[in-house]
């Protein structure tokens, strides 16, 4: 070891390089933006990277630049360029269309160009929408000269890496995020420092109609799946009711404050991701200043690109890939239109088809669409018979897989169009059903004869939804019959034996049409009550069987039900009958009917002994070779009490 005799005074510490070069770039707001010429297209950076300062200084010297085009996604700050005095000077291009340029477009003051959000970057790269100049938002630089996108990398590092010209506010409050997110000071032309919060944004409080909307949808969310959301009520909803789920991880263009709740908490713990394992990928991220303090040189989190994070083939990689996007409207064929308001230019395509894709590609993935039932203060439904005259297709009906609203959940993809209008109108507000019905009749999508329900008859009692165990680990789910269960109901009859289907029936049946079946699926909830058994199908888990049935339809004069039930051949005698039977009796009980009354024939002996395990005192009379029995519930004996 060298004991240090005779050493010389160490050599005094040089900056490297690239610092001499960042002191000869750095320039006011105001003389960096002064190199702009007329003519020139313009990117500006993104969401709350918007560089204030630079964008303050361009429209400063307006008055001697025209003809200037300026490109970007949604921004958070001011956007005084689209202004219409300077209609002459800057044309605002919109690729993703934000609050603060929404008029100017509607007013055909500014473009739009519908584009899907990771298509954008090659549109720089091919020059197909150019970009001369870069003004842009970064961190400052570290010990190698490297400064970080921070909040945006998603199109800006396209954008920079396609301009001519860069222009960056470096900004002392800039979060050091990690991942593909950083350029090099070399790369950068003029730097401008600044020391100012970066842009905040709040979501309100969410509603209980959003709260209803995140609990539907967390019921499709399994433990280990991977997630795609963004920002507002609904999928604050969404993250706060996943609170009870495992091992969720997160693949995503943006990373909110209800996610970073879920890291904090412990649920997000990307573990279980088949792609980038153990990180959360994000394109940007928007929200409060807490948040940009928790992406700040966290490497829990990779900040990449929207070419990766948003390429469909990189998305599908995640197993039980989850995306979960907006709409402003669904028609009944399942058409989501999601940037438009008829012919009102509203937002943009986003990444929604990019996710939606690259979900449905994925090893149990599920794309969701969501959306309130109701907009305009409840007087106009957003499921609807057609699309408003105008409104863009974002996600096709060929690519739609989940609905949400605050009524329930509509799987259409795969589906004929008259069951997703089925579907679809079975999560409508019920006020607006039975026009909804109407309308898909005289569109042909559904039969002439299905009957319209009153509005509180389609009210789906979610109350009444429940599982239960039966020996051989048989696990079932109960509940309420719906009118797109029409198809599971008649696979159903088709599998009974002729003896089933003559004690149910009361004579042989050779077929179940669908005049007949829509019957039995059109239920009121009120005057008739249905109640189904719902197993996976072994040989196909994601397809449903329905193996058993009760239901009973009120004599609303004497205040008691008819009641009858069939229970599939292949699963008659685990007391799967008994169970229904029973639960049906409460759910009757619950509603104030005194009791039932059935016919039976005399050699349904199974029949009559579960009518009897109810715990009522039952009256029996034969009449015409067959039984009629009297339930009353007014008395139950205590050891069969249901």
């Amino acid at each position: 070891m060298d004991s240090g005799e005779g050493a010389g005074p160490s050599a005094p510490f040089e900056p490297p390089e690239w610092q001499a070069r960042y002191r000869d770039k750095v320039r006011t707001a105001d003389a960096a933006v002064a190199a702009i010429e007329s003519g020139s297209h313009i990117f500006i950076g993104s969401g709350a990277a918007e560089p204030q300062e630079l964008v303050a200084a361009l429209v400063k010297r307006a008055a001697t630049v025209f003809g200037t085009e300026i490109v970007h996604i949604m921004t958070l700050g001011l956007a005084p360029y689209v202004e219409p005095k300077w209609g002459e000077n800057f044309r605002h291009n919109a690729l993703f269309i934000g609050p603060n340029v929404r008029e100017a477009v509607a007013q055909g003051r500014a473009d739009y160009t519908p584009i899907f959000l990771g298509e954008i970057p090659r549109l720089f790269e091919r020059g197909r929408v150019p970009i001369d100049v870069a003004l842009i938002e970064v961190s400052p630089p570290d010990q190698h000269g490297f400064c970080s996108y921070g909040v945006s990398t998603d199109i800006v590092k396209a954008g920079t890496e396609a301009a001519r010209l860069v222009i960056a506010e470096v900004n002392a409050q800039m979060p050091r995020t990690l991942g593909d997110s950083f350029v090099h000071v070399d790369d950068l032309d003029y730097l401008v420092p600044v020391d100012y919060p970066i842009l905040e944004t709040q979501v309100p409080e969410p509603d209980e109609v959003a709260r209803t909307i995140g609990r539907y949808i967390a019921t499709l969310v399994e433990d280990g799946s991977t997630l795609q959301m963004g920002i507002g009520t609904i999928p604050d909803s969404v993250l706060y009711s996943l609170r009870g789920k495992k091992d969720l991880g997160v693949h995503t263009e943006m990373f909110s404050d209800g996610m970073m709740r879920l890291v904090e908490e412990g649920v997000v713990t990307n573990m279980k991701k088949t792609l980038h394992k153990g990180k959360v990928i994000a394109a940007f991220c928007m929200g409060s200043k807490k948040l940009y303090e928790f992406v700040d040189n966290n490497p829990l989190i990779e900040f990449h690109p929207v070419s990766h994070t948003n390429d469909p083939f990189v998305i599908a990689q995640n197993d039980k890939m989850v995306s979960i996007n907006s709409a402003l409207e669904v028609d009944l064929t399942g058409q989501v239109c999601a940037d438009s308001l008829g012919e009102y230019f509203y937002s943009g395509i986003g990444g929604q088809v990019d996710f939606v894709r690259g979900a449905a590609r994925s090893k149990g993935g599920k794309p969701i669409i969501a959306l309130p039932s109701t907009a305009a203060d409840s007087t106009a439904s957003r499921i609807v018979g057609q699309l408003k005259p105008g409104a863009g297709v974002v996600t096709s009906r060929g690519d739609v897989h989940y609905v949400v609203t605050e009524w329930g959940i509509a799987y259409l993809h795969g589906q004929t169009i008259q069951q997703r209008a089925q579907a679809l109108i079975s999560i409508a507000h019920p006020k607006f059903r039975p026009g909804l019905i109407r309308e898909a009749k005289r569109l042909k999508y559904i039969a002439e004869d299905v009957p319209e329900i009153s509005e509180a008859g389609m009210i789906y009692p979610g109350q009444w939804e429940t599982a239960h165990t039966f020996p051989g680990d048989l696990r079932m789910t109960f509940r309420p019959i719906k009118v797109t269960d029409e198809e599971m109901m008649r696979d159903l009859f088709y599998r009974l034996s002729e003896q089933t289907v003559y004690l149910r029936f009361f004579r042989s049946l050779r077929s179940m049409p669908h005049r007949d079946l829509m019957h039995f699926v059109h239920v009121d909830y009120s005057d008739e009550m249905a109640i189904v058994g719902v197993v996976e199908d072994p040989e196909k888990p994601e397809r449903e069987q329905i193996i058993c049935v009760g239901r009973y339809f009120l004599n609303r004069a004497m205040n008691v039900a008819e009641v009858s039930y069939l229970v599939r051949d292949d699963y008659q005698r685990r007391g799967i009958g008994t169970f229904l039977v029973r639960y049906v009796a409460r759910i009757a009980r619950e509603n104030g009917i005194e009791g039932f009354v059935a016919e039976i024939l005399s050699d349904n002996i199974p029949a009559m002994r579960v009518l009897s395990k109810l715990g009522f005192p039952v009256e029996t009379t034969l009449s015409g070779g067959n039984y009629q029995l009297r339930v009353s519930f007014g008395h139950a004996r205590a050891e069969g009490k249901s």
